[in-house]
């Protein structure tokens, strides 16, 4: 998205562990107030990114909230933040089920949700934690645009051989997506470098351009973007079809 010049925000609601900073390369940075709001931080011209990472006087500082205020932090992010025009935000949240979650689809329900991608990496543990996510977004109505596969083999730099680091003992995300009738966006090999590159800050598709593991990257963005636009016309089609009577 970034690269095909759309106007994009990232919103990091992973608030006890705001990682999201510090792999765009925005360590250090502190968000401003203006008279329009929160002035987010901006990884690129068109990449605003808002995280509670930018609130702590320390990295290392721990964020020991309830739920209740988590919940206030998100509406802040959503209400208060000057975004201006986007085309698409993305929120980052963190595993599970939690607070995080129900925030986010309660603050964003007359907005309206596009989606949720599924992360996941192959192994059954993973998948476990993943079939739950899944049934939450189908409890609260919210679309799946589909599932992902992290870490998903790796290729030796040298000898170009793939191994299984994560074994895919139940079949992994392709066998998950087969079962629960969901579409399976791409899958990532394991690549030493992505990990070096967020630790620095660095893009890895500029960096590493070559890479099996960005070429995936890639495919599953435009996937990404396609089930987007076809969730967009899908709503707007059923606002037509309810405003001359027709219900469904």
């Amino acid at each position: 998205m970034r690269l095909c010049m759309f106007q994009v925000a990232v919103l990091d609601v992973d608030i006890c562990g705001p990682s999201v900073p510090t792999m765009l390369g925005l360590a250090g940075e502190q968000v401003h107030q203006s008279g329009s709001g929160w002035s987010p931080v901006y990884a690129d011209e068109n990449l605003a990114v808002m995280s509670v990472g930018f609130l702590l006087n320390s990295p290392d500082d721990a964020v020991i909230w309830r739920g209740p205020k988590k919940n206030t932090m998100i509406k802040n992010f959503l209400r208060d933040v000057d975004w201006g025009d986007l085309e698409y935000l993305v929120v980052d949240t963190p595993p599970g089920t939690s607070d995080e979650h129900l925030s986010v689809v309660t603050y964003l329900a007359k907005a309206g949700i596009d989606g949720a991608v599924i992360v996941t990496t192959p192994q059954e543990i993973s998948l476990q934690d993943v079939r739950k996510e899944i049934s939450f977004c189908r409890k609260v109505n919210v679309p799946i645009l589909g599932v992902v596969e992290n870490m998903a083999g790796f290729v030796c730099p040298k000898c170009k051989v793939e191994s299984a680091i994560f074994p895919p003992s139940t079949g992994g995300a392709e066998k998950m997506c087969q079962d629960l009738n969901l579409t399976l966006l791409g899958r990532i090999p394991l690549d030493p470098l992505i990990g070096r590159c967020c630790d620095e800050g660095k893009n890895f598709l500029d960096e590493i351009p070559q890479s099996r593991a960005t070429q995936a990257l890639i495919a599953a963005a435009d996937k990404i973007k396609e089930a987007c636009e076809l969730a967009k016309r899908g709503t707007e089609e059923n606002t037509h079809s309810h405003s001359n009577g027709v219900h469904y």
